[in-house]
């Protein structure tokens, strides 16, 4: 079996690399990255992922690298909501213009199956918990509208043009190979980051907002059965296991796995943040019964190992 992963050699796209090779069935592994946000260094463990540098934008590329695919792992995007208030249409040209770029390559080339990758940010202002995928979305940044055109842009392409797609709604992701080093990171490598040069936390708000914080391995689980298992479906997927926590308890569990206790620096609210956030996993359990997700304390552990070990290798 063929992969491409896009955005292969980011945060997400690495560790999924890793995953898909480890499954005998799956031959060869395709990274298409243009670096912008991701890194060659994380695919240097794995040298049997053939790395090929450049844009989900360039449709004559994607025909290329899609020739002869099994599935498509649409994870390129133009990451944060910050990110996308700062710059609203190179977050839309990236986000949902590639992704049609993306569908419309994978309709020219046999129709593989295509998986992309939506956001929990679609719900937005959506104040019920948890987050069914039959809810009224309403996004509050330019970032979750332009995941929902991609979320919507998939799906349709399933039903127009019986493209065997899934569309899966991250919800917070972390773990291994997260960059904390720009201005946009996520929180949990910031808090980690920050804790381990021993400075203070950066709170945005209260810190009590709530967030379903979703382990690296378990997303790639899913991932990776969904392609071995050709798994589709006509609706979005949450992709996150109900794991509701506020800012400050995270914060709380890791001064416990450290061992020591962190300084909060409170700042103002970021615009374009939900207050809270957690997934139902109903249709995501049902469609990967297998898959056994990480805990937040494992994941957060393991998260804080290799964090020290890319300090101190």
């Amino acid at each position: 079996m063929r992969v491409v992963v896009t955005g292969g050699a980011g945060f997400i796209g690495a560790n999924l690399c890793r995953a898909l090779l480890a499954e005998p069935g799956i031959g060869h592994v395709v990274a298409l990255d243009d670096l912008s946000t991701g890194y060659a260094d994380n695919l240097a463990p794995v040298p049997d992922v053939e790395l090929v540098e450049g844009s989900i934008l360039d449709g004559a590329l994607l025909d290329q690298v899609f020739e002869g695919v099994d599935a498509v792992v649409h994870l390129a995007a133009r990451p944060s909501v910050p990110r996308s208030l700062a710059d609203p249409m190179a977050s839309h040209l990236t986000n949902a213009t590639g992704t049609m770029e993306v569908l419309e390559a994978a309709r020219r080339r046999g129709r593989p199956q295509v998986l992309v990758a939506s956001s929990s940010s679609v719900y937005g202002a959506n104040p019920t918990l948890p987050k069914r995928e039959d809810m009224a979305t309403m996004p509050v940044s330019p970032y979750a509208a332009g995941k929902l055109a991609a979320e919507a842009a998939t799906l349709a392409y399933g039903r127009s043009f019986d493209l065997p797609v899934l569309a899966f709604r991250f919800f917070n992701v972390f773990g291994p190979l997260q960059a904390a080093d720009h201005a946009y990171a996520a929180v949990v490598p910031t808090f980690v980051a920050s804790a381990l040069r021993g400075e203070p936390l950066p709170v945005h708000g209260d810190g009590r907002q709530t967030r379903d914080f979703t382990y690296v391995g378990s997303v790639t689980a899913v991932l990776t059965d969904a392609v071995l298992r050709r798994v589709t479906y006509p609706d979005p997927v949450n992709l996150a296991f109900g794991t509701r926590v506020s800012l400050l308890d995270l914060i709380d569990l890791l001064e416990e796995i450290l061992g020591k206790p962190l300084t909060r620096d409170h700042a103002e609210p970021r615009g374009g943040d939900v207050r809270d956030s957690q997934a139902d996993q109903s249709r995501v359990r049902t469609l990967f019964p297998a898959v056994e997700p990480v805990g937040l304390e494992a994941g957060l552990r393991a998260t804080v190992a290799w964090f020290r070990e890319i300090a101190h290798p």
